[in-house]
């Protein structure tokens, strides 16, 4: 046994040792990361790290031409003669000397403009010659922070796993994932096995580095991963940017390379700034170094994104190939300044690789047995990119304090500290955990659940909840009891509820709950109860009807194969109707009158929109989400829809038992949503939605199809699911009827091209709306408006022009929204 492992460990160690590593600098002895280091004529290699330290695997002695190639720096080659490992070779890189020759100065036409026309009209040339590969994928990311918050509103924010110093500075993740992957370039396909993922001072180990994530593409038009910003090189790209050739060089191989300085045309535009390298006569990318800002990624939340790529020469396929890639980040949002890096290593090419049909699946990742569970051997024998000291540390520290850490003294400790009672938890809601046997029992605050209405007048909410987690794979069971009050109506309202669901991969859910309510009499809820308390009290305008509902359900969903979801419920209630009981308001009494709390006439106080019954209802559902693609990790399954495809739901709706048989009915109703990225010019969306009783029968109100209205200035709500000048109740039936949504956000498409407009920002957005029902005469309404209004980084209001048709009636008019779905 002895032997056995003695044996072992002298396999694992020639494995370590045979590689070359060394320390990059430049001529100030100051270190270079993210140097290229590879065998010439070759894609092998990998870069070197944060402190210039780098390590390049070999499988046996012998002579080799290493090449280190750096943007910026004169690439240079060494000979090598190794007859032991490990061989240590380290280097120093001078700046590259870049020089503009005579014919580029003296031409009309500018150089730079002549080379992208050129790379432009290339890109499916030089693409295609890798248009099918497997490869090796090896990422790393690294995020620090600075001076963290201790308590985020009254909330201790801890030490972030260990890593914070006592100035609350330091790294707060870090984590590795070493793949397999596989790409087809027509029609686009990508896949990928994690082999190996870490995170620093986590169990579970599951990084979320993707490499699809990574991959970007700037031979493509739009960067999707950048939130379609506009590439460089794209078909459109002299729409967006201008172009100056700050000079030339050569590389090891004797090719020309020029040196491209990308200049915006307009700063508020998806685009990016900064140099790429393009190979003369190949016309293919040498190297980008770009940079954006959250403004133009529409993410206002960051300060600036950084990407840097390196493309090596494969003479087997004569391209040239993306071999390194690093994405750097700086963020402020709410007093938290995260700034990182993550580094991309691709390897081991092969570019005529044997796919099947069943080569891709609509699972893009998956993780090989025990991928999470790697020891500290495997990484040192796997890992192409050394750790820095700092990483090492951070790995050593958080590893050690792991165990503790999920210790009950410790936990306890935690909880003892998080558990303590606050001045303003009556209000706001308190929470007591027990971390090691991961429940809680919260209490539930007023402060979000206030509001008023003409039925309640001034109503509160408050309650009680517990959480139990059963495992790490999503089981977990919860319960709780709600009671509300309505000061005007004295009337005290409880309900409960309780849930259980049993795994993250097919999420198979159970919920059963009772009590009494007072939904909306559109069951869509056309109104946030914020709107029509604000509404209401400063415009005396109560456009929220409801009613009484006591009622039990029992509900369960689950995904039952990939892309297919079930739904089924079954209620029993009693309806009641209710009345105004107030008419207070912040508005004076001459402003408006309140109106009544029957839909059907807003005049009559006395009589309701239909009398007191019993009903019960059964749901059934099935939404289609055509070719899902999905991630399988190792405790869930996080699915990503398919946006080449509409999403499709159908539902089954019976009604019954009722003793006045009108009441019972059957209805089928369908619904059809897309998003469609139209890359540089925006996106499109729609939304189409339609039903149908099997019979026409005197149903009650809140039975009837209905569309959601909107007769505020100001809503919140969905856009792709209401009409903006409908007013709420006008659109019912027993029959049949169908809406449809449409809207494109133009982006900066076509506000960006237009002087002096295009600093500020705006967006286009153009839409239409059309609703048919049986007994009615169609209603229509176009829009023209601005999004992406807002102030500084903060964005997500649009103003909209509407006009209406219904009939012989045109109506126009403003509406103001938050973009917040």
């Amino acid at each position: 046994m002895k032997k056995i492992t003695f044996l072992i460990f002298l396999f694992i160690s020639s494995i370590q040792i045979a590689q070359i590593k060394g320390i990059i600098t430049d001529v100030k002895n100051e270190p270079l990361s993210f140097v290229s280091i590879y065998l010439d004529k070759t894609v092998t290699g990998t870069t070197s790290n944060d402190a210039g330290e780098y390590i390049l695997d070999l499988n046996k002695k012998g002579n080799y031409t290493i090449v280190f190639q750096f943007l910026g720096y004169k690439t240079i080659k060494k000979e090598v003669v190794i007859t032991s490992f490990p061989f240590e070779l380290n280097v120093q890189l001078e700046e590259e000397d870049i020089q503009l020759n005579e014919i580029s100065i003296s031409t009309k036409d500018n150089p730079a403009n002549r080379i992208i026309r050129k790379v432009i009209e290339n890109k499916d040339k030089n693409t295609d010659k890798y248009s099918n590969y497997t490869a090796k994928f090896y990422s790393r990311g690294l995020t620090r922070i600075k001076d963290a918050p201790e308590k985020f509103v009254g909330i201790s924010m801890g030490d972030f796993g260990g890593g914070l110093d006592s100035t609350r500075s330091g790294i707060i993740y870090l984590s590795e994932t070493f793949s397999n992957i596989s790409f087809q370039k027509s029609p686009k396909k990508f896949k990928e096995k994690i082999v190996a993922s870490k995170v620093s001072g986590e169990d579970n180990g599951v990084s979320f580095n993707r490499a699809e994530d990574s991959n970007i593409d700037l031979y493509e038009n739009s960067i999707e991963v950048f939130n379609d910003l506009v590439s460089p090189i794209s078909s459109n790209a002299f729409s967006y940017y201008n172009y100056k050739l700050e000079g030339t060089f050569y590389d090891n191989n004797g090719k020309l390379i020029n040196k491209i300085n990308v200049l915006p045309k307009r700063k508020n535009d998806r685009i990016f700034e900064g140099s790429i390298y393009i190979v003369e006569e190949d016309w293919a990318l040498y190297g980008s170094d770009l940079t954006t800002t959250g403004k133009q990624v529409n993410l206002p939340f960051v300060n600036s994104l950084g990407l840097k790529q390196t493309y090596n020469y494969s003479d087997k396929i004569d391209a040239w190939v993306l071999i390194g890639q690093t994405i750097d980040f700086d963020i402020k949002f709410l007093g938290f300044k995260p700034k990182g890096k993550f580094s991309y290593v691709y390897s081991d090419y092969d570019f005529k690789p044997d796919f099947t049909e069943n080569t891709f699946t609509n699972e893009v990742l998956s993780f090989e047995k025990g991928a999470t569970e790697k020891d500290t051997t495997f990484w040192n024998t796997l890992r192409p990119v050394p750790l820095t000291k700092e990483e090492t540390e951070d790995y050593s520290l958080k590893d050690s304090i792991k165990t503790i850490r999920k210790s009950k003294k410790y936990l306890d400790s935690l909880d003892l500290q998080g558990n303590k009672f606050g001045l303003f938890d009556p209000i706001t809601g308190y929470t007591f955990r027990n971390s090691y046997e991961n429940w809680s029992f919260s209490y539930n605050g007023p402060m979000l659940r206030t509001g008023f209405n003409t039925v309640q007048g001034f109503y509160t909410s408050a309650g009680f909840s517990y959480f139990k987690t059963l495992n790490e794979e999503g089981k977990w069971w919860n319960a709780g009891i709600n009671a509300n009050y309505g000061f005007s109506d004295k009337r005290l309202r409880p309900a409960f509820y309780f849930s259980k669901k049993w795994d993250n991969f097919s999420k198979p859910r159970l919920s059963i709950s009772g009590g009494i309510v007072t939904p909306q009499f559109n069951g869509r809820d056309p109104i946030f109860k914020l709107n029509n308390t604000i509404t209401s009290l400063f415009y005396r305008e109560n456009y929220m009807k409801i009613y009484e509902k006591t009622y039990t359900e029992v509900r369960y969903s689950e995904e039952i194969k990939n892309g297919i979801y079930f739904f089924g419920s079954l209620e029993y209630a009693k309806r009641t109707p209710l009345f105004n009981t107030t008419d207070y308001s912040f508005a004076k009494q001459d402003t408006n009158g309140y109106t009544s709390n029957n839909p059907l006439n807003p005049t009559d106080f006395e009589n309701s929109a239909f009398t007191e019954h019993n009903i019960a209802t059964l749901t059934l559902g099935t939404t289609f989400v055509f070719g899902q693609k999905y991630l399988s990790y190792p405790d869930m399954k996080v699915n990503q829809g398919n946006d080449k495809y509409p999403t499709v739901s159908v539902n089954y709706i019976k009604r019954f038992g009722a003793s006045n048989t009108e009441l019972n009915s059957d209805l089928f109703i369908a619904n059809i949503r897309q998003n469609i990225s139209a890359g540089n010019f925006g996106d499109f969306a729609y939304q189409l939605r339609g039903g149908a009783f099997l019979k026409q029968k005197n149903i009650a109100f809140m039975d009837k199809l209905q569309a959601n209205g909107n007769q505020l200035l100001f809503p919140i709500d969905r856009e792709l699911n209401s009409f903006n000048l409908l007013e709420y109740y006008k659109y019912y039936t027993n029959d049949k009827y169908a809406e449809m949504h449409m809207e494109h956000d133009f982006k900066g498409s076509i506000l960006g091209k237009i002087p002096l407009v295009n600093k500020l920002n705006f967006h286009l957005i153009v839409g239409g709306k059309v609703l048919f029902m049986a007994d009615k005469n169609p209603y229509s309404e176009y829009s023209v408006g601005l999004a992406n209004l807002g102030f500084g980084k903060y964005r997500f209001l649009r103003l909209e022009y509407v006009n209406a048709n219904y009939g012989n009636i045109n109506e126009s008019g403003l509406v103001f929204r938050a973009s917040l779905f």
